[in-house]
This record gives C-alpha cells, structure tokens and sequence, in this order.
C-alpha cells in the first residue's frame, strides 16, 4: 500500500508540472502576441499619416491651378468658371485662407481700422470680398460682391458689372482682388458707383509693384487710376508683404479719357 501510494503521489506531482508549463507557455505566447498588436498599429497609423500628407499636396496643387486661372483670365471668364463648378471657389479660398494664415499682419485689418477712424454711415462696397470678412467686422453697411456668394450676404457677379446704382457708394474697396486680366474695368466700375469724393481703397500684393522684379511702377499705376478721376491721397509701403492706396474721387468726371494702364503681373505661388 505505501509503494503503490507513493506511486500515485509522483504521477500527481508529475500532472501539476506538466500544468504549470502549460500555462507558463501560454503567458509567454501571449506577451510575444502583444507586440505583433503594436506593430500592426503603428503600421496601420503610418498610411494615415501619409494620406493626410497626400490630400494636402492635392489641396495646395488645385489652390495654385485656381490661382493662376482667375490672374490669366477676364472677370467675365472667371465668373462662367466657378458657375460650372461652385465647389472651386471653396477650394481656392480654403487656399488663400492658408496662405494668409503666413502673413504677419492682414490688409483687411488694416482696411477695417481705417474704417472704424471714420464715420460708420459711410457706405461700402467690398470688390471681391471672399468670405465678407470686412461687413462682419466694421458696423458700416456693406455691399460684399464677388465670384460666388458662399455667404447669404454677397452678391454674385463679374465685378465690373455690380447692380449697384451709380453715386451711391461712399467707400470702394479691394482687398488683394485686382486679379484679373481686365482689372481697369473693375476700377472703372468703382468709380462709376462712387460719390463724388467718395473713396476708393487698393490693397496689393507688394511684388505686383515692385518693378525691379517685374512688377509694376506705382507711380504709374496711380496715374493711370487718377486719369480715370480720381486724386492719389497717400500711399503706404511700410509693410513687407502688400501696399496699400489711398484715392479720393473727384468732382468733375474723366472716364471717357483714354487710359494707359500698366500690367500687373500674376502672382503666382511656387509649387513647395
């Protein structure tokens, strides 16, 4: 009886060992898994990180091809582009917006203040307003006009063709929006709705008047916009990335006279 005891005490001590490595094994397999789960992770992270770099490249590329189109054609071409596909219009801002974002200091800040120092009855009409920034930040009333209306307040409609009445604006605005090929014909337009005195404000990209790189003379773009009839009140180069004009119409009308104007050069953005 002892020896056959002993027998089934060592069969026993036996079974519990072949357990415990069992189960040793078993913990060891699933901490060698674990890793595998991470790599899978970072794996699987990686493309999205990549995809989001890829969208990004696409979204920079149609900004710059909009760019170019809307600088290369006539209001009217630019108008009759966007109405094939309203969507473009969203891209190009979303575009612009991110290239603002680089800039240090935004003309239409500049532009709103100017404003505020003046009397908030003036009445304003923002040529190319984008996403109508400048009504939303003045308490003057506005007339945002441009391309597309992404917002319920803009009018849509080639610049140089606006429903608004003649002698009827006090304050002509544009905002880095001279881009088209036919941009006297949008300067034209302004004075035709401008009051008597009535303002008429220039905000532009510095290298288009930078004739040492081929942009154009400010002088002569000034003379040109004054032999349409208006007065050149002051001019502001203090910032590194845009100029801004400061014009007043005058009382007596000469836009039937003939006028030279200078070319301003595209501008274009590099491919990063």
């Amino acid at each position: 009886m002892t020896q056959e005891a002993g027998r089934k005490r060592k069969r026993r001590n036996k079974s519990r060992k072949t357990e415990t490595t069992s189960t040793h094994a078993a913990a060891s397999l699933t901490v060698k898994q674990s890793p595998s789960t991470s790599t899978v992770f970072k794996a699987s992270s990686k493309p999205s990180s990549f995809l989001e770099k890829m969208k990004a490249k696409l979204s920079g590329g149609h900004f710059r091809m909009i760019n170019e189109k809307l600088y290369t054609c006539s209001g009217d071409e630019a108008l009759n582009y966007f109405k094939e596909d309203p969507s473009l219009f969203n891209m190009y801002h979303t575009g612009y917006q991110e290239q603002m974002s680089r800039w240090p200091e935004q003309p239409v800040n500049i532009i709103m203040k100017w404003l505020k120092d003046h009397n908030s009855s003036l009445v304003v009409a923002d040529f190319g307003c984008g996403d109508a920034r400048l009504a939303k930040g003045v308490k003057n009333k506005v007339f945002s006009i441009d391309l597309v209306a992404n917002d319920p307040s803009v009018i849509a409609c080639d610049m140089s063709k606006t429903p608004l009445d003649s002698s009827s604006i006090d304050v002509a605005v544009f905002c880095l929006s001279l881009m088209g090929t036919d941009f006297p014909s949008f300067i034209k337009e302004a004075h035709r709705v401008l009051k008597q005195n009535g303002w008429l404000l220039i905000a532009e990209v510095r290298s288009r008047f930078d004739p040492n790189n081929g942009g154009a003379d400010p002088d002569s773009f000034s003379k040109a916009v004054c032999s349409l009839g208006f007065t050149s009140v002051s001019k502001d180069f203090s910032n590194k990335m845009f100029i801004l004009l400061y014009f007043k119409k005058k009382p007596n009308n000469n836009s039937g006279k003939e006028i030279k104007w200078p070319e301003l050069k595209p501008c274009l953005y590099k491919r990063r």
